[in-house]
This record gives C-alpha cells, structure tokens and sequence, in this order.
C-alpha cells in the first residue's frame, strides 16, 4: 500500500471534544523547544514485507515521518526513535504476553527477531535518523509504562512536555504509549497520516477513541506549518 490510511475524523467527535474542552486542538501552542516526536517501533521486523508482523501502510508513513522530524528539529524540537526488544527480563516479567497470547511458533519468531541485535530489530534504512536524536529502548507495547524503558526519564530530562506520536501500531503501540503519556502530564498528538496499522477502520478507531478522552489529532501539513525553523 503506497499511501497512509484514509482518515477524516467524523464532525459528532469533534463536537463532542469542544464541548469538553471548548475548542477541537489544544496543544497548537506548545514551543517546539518543548516538543518531542516519538517515532514507535519503525523497525524491520514490522517493515519487511515479507515479515510475518508487516504492517504494508507502515512503508506508506516513512516520508510524513522524516518530514516531522526534519520541521521539529530545525525548531528546536526533540526526535527520539523507539525501539521494541525482547528481552529475558521482560519474558519473566509478562510472561503470559509471550506465552499465552501468541503461539509457540509466533513467540518464537518474535523473540529472534526483535533480539537487541538481530537484524529484525533495526530501525528501517529509510528512516532519516540524525545523531542529535534520542535512541529509546521498549519491552512493552507503552514506552511509558513502568518496566518499558526511561523514555520518559529522557523526555523529562531533555524539558519535554509535550509528544507526537507517529509509528506502528496506531491501535498497539503507538496508541498504549501516547495514552500513558497524557496520563503522566504529556500534552500528546497522534499524527493520523504518520501512524499505521493493518486496516482503516482499526486505525480510525484507535484514533477517534485517544481524540475523545486523551489528547489532539493532527496530520502532518498541518504540524509541520506550525514549526517554521528557528
């Protein structure tokens, strides 16, 4: 699939959502000096195509992606690119995750290929990764769930109080960690048109229900114009 997933969000969330909160986007006002794109799990294992977990609307959002982040970081903004592992530690700590929710052969295969090192793991070659940005380990589907990683240590750290969260899953991943990141005083955006999954109407859930409760949906025009560079 050669474009991003169709998405318009429907007119009776965007009443809702103003009537909660009296306008349709809350965040537009955030300096980009305080802003990070969390790019999630843009890795081989998801990206190949002839990988049993390929996400093909993933291949679709690598040009919105690296366009965000080429905006945001001429503006001062933080780029930090995520990557899921399987770890020992993580098996003995979810171990039902591994062992209950996936069969014998798809826990296999997950775990070889998203081994610290193996080939599977790697951040996709067409993902524009500069040295100024943050390399961010995961063991769960949130980045910011206690026992993931330090992404939020290293968001906090770096004067971060706001995310955009771009990557796959839109209704795994990318939605679990921009959930928990307003739940822990992040201002979060999913980006629509930087996100993927496997069908249109999973990712327009996914982002309809975060709309409703949890934070803004914006598309990539629209975010880049707000980050003119310097």
């Amino acid at each position: 699939m050669s474009t991003p997933h169709p998405f318009d969000m429907p007119q009776w969330a965007i009443d809702r959502v103003v009537a909660r909160q009296g306008q349709p986007l809350v965040h537009r006002e955030v300096p980009a000096a305080e802003t990070a794109l969390v790019v999630v799990d843009m890795q081989n294992y998801f990206m190949e195509a002839e990988s049993p977990a390929s996400v093909p609307r993933a291949r679709a959002i690598v040009d919105n992606i690296n366009r965000l982040a080429a905006a945001l970081r001429a503006a001062g903004g933080k780029v930090v690119w995520i990557r899921t592992l399987f770890t020992e530690e993580a098996l003995a700590e979810i171990e039902h995750f591994h062992r209950v929710l996936l069969l014998p052969d798809r826990f296999e295969a997950r775990c070889e290929a998203l081994a610290r090192d193996a080939e599977g793991s790697q951040l996709w070659p067409g993902l524009d990764v500069r040295a100024e940005d943050l390399i961010i380990e995961k063991t769960r589907y949130s980045g910011m769930i206690q026992g993931a990683g330090d992404l939020e240590a290293q968001l906090k750290a770096a004067g971060v109080s706001a995310m955009l969260v771009a990557g796959t899953m839109t209704n795994a991943c990318c939605e679990s960690t921009a959930r928990d990141a307003m739940m822990r005083n992040f201002r979060t955006t999913m980006v629509h048109d930087a996100n993927a999954t496997l069908r249109d109407d999973e990712h327009a859930a996914a982002l309809i229900n975060f709309y409703l409760f949890f934070g803004d949906v914006a598309g990539t025009e629209e975010l880049v114009a707000r980050y003119p560079a310097g």
